[in-house]
């Protein structure tokens, strides 16, 4: 299994353009060094460097490609492993969205950060977020009161995602791929086994702040931005359409502080917002497959089976190399 999260990183994180040059010039070192495993493989290919995937497919200078040309050229050069990856990828999150109205950056930032660096994950997440997070946010008719009262929150979601990020930033290592598997991890368990809770009144002017501030240094570090945030926002006994639309809201000031902070370290630009796009559209289908689905199934067993196997995919991502 290490192997195979290793043989999708190769595909976009080799220096070598295209990718099955990478793997074609890899297996020649790798048989004239004598080196017999797959991770062995992997870590050949990782010393060459890395090279973000915006870089691997960008046009070329002067090209006047249209949308659909562009969309097919991009998932060309992504290859057909990376490809079904990220199509796969935003489909899911796309309809776990669309179910329980959250986990599309969670679960973008879990199943892409096995084969690419997280700052990448995150550039690429940016768009979908983005716009279906607004979607959300637009309904329920309560905009205006829910930002009377969560405005400390989400000034200091914002704060602590600039603090974050000029402090701790998605600046790679394995420490940062660690530090992604523990939050999926801690956000799993607080869905699976943490009690209702409720927080009275008069104590949000002091815990919303403090929540907001850990949840944009979170943010910041692993581009997950729902603990303590989600939990926090569900103690406040919100009706149900309030707190989507307060999910919709928490999550878009998170998605738009990622963007400047990803922006400000030199990790966001054309190329990514660009990359970001095309993966709006499994994102757009999933959404609609999940909301058809919400009518069809138990809503309540479907968050189940989504954290527990959140909670899997943050455990493998902490223990692994």
């Amino acid at each position: 299994m290490p192997g195979l999260f290793g043989v999708w990183y190769i595909a976009i994180a080799s220096k070598l353009t295209p990718t099955r040059d990478c793997i074609s010039n890899c297996g020649s070192e790798l048989a004239r060094d004598g080196v017999g495993s797959l991770s062995e493989f992997t870590a050949s290919c990782w010393k060459r460097g890395t090279l973000s995937i915006w870089q691997i497919f960008k046009p070329s200078p002067g090209a006047h490609d249209s949308p659909m040309n562009t969309l097919i050229a991009f998932y060309q050069n992504l290859g057909l492993v990376l490809s079904l990856l990220v199509i796969g990828t935003f489909l899911l999150a796309g309809t776990i969205k669309g179910v329980i109205g959250l986990g599309l950056p969670t679960i973008a930032m879990g199943l892409l950060g096995l084969a690419m660096a997280p700052a990448q994950a995150a550039a690429l997440l940016i768009i979908p977020a983005t716009l279906t997070n607004l979607w959300q946010l637009t309904f329920g008719g309560h905009l205006q009161g829910l930002i009377r009262r969560l405005w400390p929150l989400l000034l200091a979601i914002f704060i602590g995602t600039g603090l974050g990020t000029l402090w701790l930033g998605m600046t790679g290592g394995a420490w940062v791929v660690r530090a992604l598997g523990g939050a999926l991890l801690l956000y799993a368990l607080s869905g699976l086994l943490l009690p209702t809770l409720r927080v009275r009144p008069d104590a949000e002017p002091w815990i919303a702040p403090l929540c907001g501030l850990l949840t944009g240094l979170i943010t910041s570090a692993t581009g997950v931005f729902v603990i303590p945030a989600v939990p926090y926002l569900q103690a406040l006994g919100l009706s149900k359409d309030e707190l989507v639309q307060a999910l919709g809201l928490s999550f878009t000031i998170s998605t738009l502080a990622l963007a400047a902070g990803l922006w400000w370290r030199g990790e966001l630009g054309g190329g990514e917002l660009s990359a970001s796009l095309l993966a709006l559209g499994p994102a757009l289908l999933g959404m609609w497959l999940g909301q058809w689905l919400r009518q069809r199934i138990s809503a309540v067993l479907f968050k189940r089976v989504f954290f527990i196997g959140l909670g899997v995919l943050g455990g493998h991502l902490l223990v692994s190399d």
